[in-house]
C-alpha cells in the first residue's frame, strides 16, 4: 500500500478502562481500522491527564490509576477516515476525537517486492 504525501491523523482520546461490548476501547478500535484497512493505528497510553469532568488520572505511585489516558492515532487518507468516523462515534460514549493534516514522509513495510 502506498500513501499519498498528503494524510490525516486522526487522535481519539480515550480511558483505559473504556471498554466496548466486553473489549478495551483502544483494542476494539485498533481491529476495527485494521478491518476498514486503514493504513495503520498506534495506542498511547498517558502518564496523566484529565477530560470533560475535570477528573485527574494519575500514573503516580502513591494514586494509581486503573483509568489512565488512551490516545489512539490512526494516520490516512481523509477520505478513508471520514468514512470510518461513524465507526468510532458509535462505540466512543466519553472522549475525544481530533483530525489533522500531516505530511507522510514515507510508509514502509520493510519488505522488498
Amino acid at each position: 500500500m502506498t500513501l499519498p504525501q498528503q494524510g490525516h491523523l486522526l487522535r481519539i482520546f480515550i480511558g483505559e478502562s473504556d471498554q466496548h461490548k466486553g473489549t478495551p476501547l483502544y483494542e476494539w478500535l485498533v481491529h476495527q481500522a485494521r478491518k476498514h484497512g486503514l493504513a495503520g493505528a498506534t495506542v498511547l497510553r498517558g502518564l496523566e491527564g484529565y477530560g470533560a469532568h475535570s477528573r485527574l488520572h494519575t500514573a503516580k505511585v502513591l494514586r494509581l490509576s486503573a483509568d489512565l489516558p488512551i490516545i489512539v492515532e490512526i494516520v490516512d487518507t481523509i477520505d478513508k477516515i471520514e468514512a470510518f468516523m461513524p465507526v468510532v462515534d458509535s462505540a466512543v460514549d466519553e472522549g475525544l476525537a481530533t483530525l489533522e493534516r500531516v505530511e507522510i514522509r514515507f510508509y514502509r513495510s520493510g519488505q522488498t517486492e
